[in-house]
C-alpha cells in the first residue's frame, strides 16, 4: 500500500507521518511526504504558537513591571530588535528539529521525502513540481494548514494592512493602528501591540470577546483591555468600508446602529484563517471542499481513501486538535486497507488563549455552564474571584475570575479560568474532565499557598452546591 502525504512539515503531517513510518515494510509499502516548506516547519513553528508566545512574554513581563508599585523608576521600554531577533532564533531552531524529524523518517527503507508541491491530477494520482514527476499512491492525506483569511470589506484592496506574521517579524511599529479581528489571534497580540507603544482601536462585533466563554468572562476580558491596557474596544459594531489616506487608513463603521469613523497609521488584520487549499487541484478529483466536506473519521466526504487533517479541514485549527486528528487519520488509513472500523475522532474541549499578555490567559476544559445547558445536562455551576485567594494579590495578579461545570452526579464536566495561572490549570483540569473525575473524591487543599487554591474554592464550592440541591 502507497500513502502520499501532503504536508509533512505540520503538526498535523508528523503526526501522520510518524503513525505510518512505522507499519514500513507490514502494512504500508511505501510513503512518500511531500512538502515545499522553505523553510519547513509548519505554521505552529514558524508564524503560529511558538513565535506568538516568544512575544507575547516581553509584553507580560513589560505590564507586571508597571502594575507592579513595589517597584520604582520608569518602565522598561521593549526593545523590539531584540525581541524579534531572540523570537527568530529560537523558532528556527524548533522548526530545525522539526525538519530533523521528518528527513529522519525519509530514512526508513520505503519512505521518500519530496521537496516539492504536490496538486492532484486525478483523485489519487498527484504531480509534483518542479519536477513533474508523478505519484500513484492507493490513498492521499491532505495536511496543507492554512492562509490568512482576509475578509471581503469594500476598500480592502486599497490597503496594506499587517496580520499577525507581520507583527511577529515587526522592528519598528506604528503609533495607532485599526485592529480588525478580536479572537484567539487578536486577543494575544492586542496586548503587545499596547506594550509597544501603538495606540489601538479593536473593532468588536458582538457584545462582548471570546464566543466560547460564558459571558461573564467576555466581561472581564473587555474589562482588562480598557483599563490595564488603555485599548478602545468598540462592541457592537461593523466594518462598512476601509481606505487609504495620506495619515494611513480611514476605517468607517457602524457602531450600534450609527455611524462613526476612525483613522490610524495602520490596519491590523487579526481576523483568523481559512483552509489553504488554492492550486491543491481538488478539481481534478471528486471531492468538492464545501459544507462538512471532512468527516470524523479524518476522511473527504467524496473521496473514503483520501484523508483530510489539520487546519485544513477547518473543523478545529488548534495546534494539540490537529496532532490528534493526525493520530486518528493515519490509524483509519490502515484500518480501511484492511477492512477494519474505522474511529471518529473525539475532542473534549480544550483552548488556552493567552490573552492579557499571558498574565491573564483564558482557558477552558470541556463544558462552560452555557455549553452544558445547550447540550440539555444536568448540572451545577460555581464561579470565584481571584481576588478572593489572598495568593493572587500577593502576586501582583489579583484580578480574574474561574469557573466549574460539575453534573448533578459530582462528575467534573468543566471548567473555564481567567486569571494567573489559567493555563498551567488547564492540564490538571483535562484530567479531571476526561477521566470523569468526582468532585467529591478530589482534595481540596493545597500543600502550601499557590495559585491553584483557586482550584480547591471551585472544588469545595461545588460539593456545598451539590448538598444544597
Amino acid at each position: 500500500m502507497h500513502v502520499a502525504l501532503i504536508g509533512a512539515y505540520g503538526s498535523a503531517g508528523t503526526a501522520v507521518a510518524g503513525r505510518l513510518v512505522e507499519q514500513l515494510g507490514e502494512e504500508v509499502t511505501r510513503l512518500t511526504l511531500v512538502d515545499d516548506g522553505d523553510p519547513g516547519g509548519g505554521l505552529c513553528i514558524l508564524r503560529g504558537c511558538m513565535p506568538s508566545k516568544e512575544v507575547i512574554s516581553a509584553a507580560g513581563h513589560r505590564y507586571q513591571a508597571r502594575h507592579d508599585d513595589r517597584l520604582v523608576g520608569s518602565t522598561p521600554e521593549m526593545d523590539l530588535q531584540r525581541v524579534v531577533e531572540t523570537k527568530d532564533g529560537h523558532v528556527e531552531n524548533f522548526a530545525r528539529h522539526r525538519r530533523a524529524a521528518v528527513h529522519d523518517m525519509a530514512e526508513r527503507e520505503g519512505c521518500e521525502f519530496r521537496h516539492e508541491r504536490a496538486t492532484f491530477v486525478d483523485d489519487h494520482t498527484l504531480r509534483l513540481h518542479p519536477s513533474g514527476d508523478e505519484l500513484d499512491a492507493d490513498y492521499v492525506v491532505v495536511a496543507t494548514g492554512s492562509v490568512v483569511n482576509v475578509p471581503d470589506l469594500p476598500g480592502m484592496a486599497s490597503v496594506d494592512p499587517m496580520t499577525s506574521a507581520d507583527v511577529l517579524d515587526a522592528t519598528d511599529l506604528p503609533d495607532s493602528g485599526v485592529v480588525m479581528g478580536f479572537g484567539y489571534v487578536g486577543l494575544e497580540l492586542v496586548p503587545y501591540l499596547a506594550e509597544a507603544g501603538v495606540d489601538l482601536t479593536v473593532v468588536e462585533h458582538d457584545a462582548r470577546p471570546l464566543d466560547e466563554a460564558d459571558p461573564d468572562f467576555g466581561d472581564e476580558l473587555l474589562a482588562l483591555y480598557r483599563e490595564e491596557f488603555g485599548v478602545e474596544v468598540l462592541t457592537n459594531t461593523y466594518e462598512t468600508r476601509v481606505e487609504s489616506v495620506d495619515s494611513g487608513i480611514r476605517m468607517q463603521l457602524d457602531h450600534d446602529g450609527e455611524e462613526t469613523t476612525r483613522e490610524a497609521e495602520a490596519l491590523f488584520l487579526f481576523t483568523g484563517r481559512r483552509p489553504d487549499l488554492a492550486g491543491l487541484g481538488l478539481e481534478h478529483t471528486a471531492i468538492d471542499p464545501t459544507g462538512e466536506w471532512v468527516h470524523d473519521t479524518m476522511q473527504a466526504r467524496d473521496d473514503p481513501r483520501t484523508f483530510v487533517v489539520g487546519d485544513v479541514n477547518g473543523k478545529e485549527p488548534i495546534l494539540h486538535v490537529a496532532k490528534e486528528q493526525g493520530f486518528v487519520a493515519a490509524d483509519n488509513v490502515l484500518a480501511h486497507a484492511a477492512g477494519r472500523e474505522l474511529e471518529a475522532y473525539e475532542n473534549v474541549h480544550h483552548h488556552v488563549v493567552f490573552s492579557a499578555g499571558g498574565v491573564y490567559p483564558y482557558a477552558r476544559v470541556g463544558h462552560s455552564a452555557a455549553s452544558a445547558t445547550a447540550a440539555g445536562v444536568d448540572h451545577v455551576a460555581v464561579t470565584r474571584r481571584a481576588s478572593d485567594d489572598g495568593v493572587f494579590k500577593t502576586k501582583a495578579a489579583p484580578r480574574g475570575l474561574a469557573s466549574l461545570v460539575v453534573g448533578t452526579d459530582g462528575t467534573v464536566l468543566g471548567y473555564q479560568g481567567l486569571h494567573y495561572h489559567a493555563d498551567v490549570m488547564a492540564k490538571t483540569m483535562q484530567l479531571a474532565v476526561e477521566m470523569g473525575l468526582d468532585v467529591h473524591e478530589i482534595p481540596d487543599r493545597a500543600y502550601h499557598p499557590t495559585t491553584p487554591e483557586i482550584l480547591d474554592g471551585l472544588f469545595r464550592e461545588a460539593k456545598a452546591k451539590l448538598r444544597e440541591s
